[in-house]
């Protein structure tokens, strides 16, 4: 299997089977390990990764990463999916493909305190590529890469896209704060105007305000 290349200071480690990138980033990091650590296994129905940061702000502050890392993904994604393939953001770290979920992010920190500033704080990325049943009505609003037109989308092309897209974001996130990043994630929000629910709540979702 290729190895993938990611941009200076950060580093691999591939994990396989039943490991998941997201627990085993957390244990590294728990550890002490660089920021910068991609921890990814390249499953055969799945992609699975997790990115290691040591933010110097607080909790609340660096909760940016999770709609970063979802910009990042939509960059990376719309570089190498026909161009007709939308992508959009759960403001709760959900994936939608063509309108279907397809995925998620999710995230843990060292302190859980929205006023500490965390020794490191890592977000997963979990990416459906097949289905894991032949029967399609089985998760109506459930999706997957492959059965939404992105069949030539190689999964170590989309991990090493979503670094490098994912640098780009940290790097104007630390240059010009939340409000580009807001923007960009705003325009990429599903359902933004509409009727919605979520946790037995429902109302208009009108958006978030620029600290998410």
């Amino acid at each position: 299997m290729s190895m993938p290349s990611f941009p200076p200071l950060f580093s691999g480690l591939a994990v396989e089977g039943q490991i998941d990138p997201f627990d085993k980033a957390c244990v590294e990091a728990a550890r002490g390990c660089e920021a910068g650590l991609v921890v990814y296994n390249l499953g055969a129905n799945t992609l699975r990764a997790a990115l290691v940061f040591a933010p110097d702000v607080v909790l609340a502050d660096a909760m940016a990463m999770i709609p970063l890392c979802g910009v990042g993904f939509q960059n990376a994604l719309g570089a190498l999916a026909p161009p007709e393939v939308a992508v959009h953001l759960d403001w709760d770290g959900g994936l939608r493909i063509n309108g279907g979920a397809c995925g998620a992010l999710r995230v843990a920190a060292s302190d859980t305190s929205p006023t500490s500033e965390p020794d490191w704080l890592v977000v997963g990325l979990q990416l459906p590529l097949w289905p894991e049943s032949d029967d399609p009505g089985e998760s109506p609003n459930q999706t997957t890469l492959y059965a939404e037109g992105c069949a030539d989308v190689n999964a170590l092309d989309l991990l090493e896209s979503w670094v490098k897209h994912t640098l780009v974001g940290i790097n104007t996130w630390l240059e010009d704060g939340m409000a580009p990043l807001h923007k960009d994630w705003r325009g990429l929000a599903y359902g933004i105007g509409e009727d919605t629910e979520m946790n037995g709540i429902s109302g208009l979702f009108l958006g978030v305000d620029e600290q998410f």
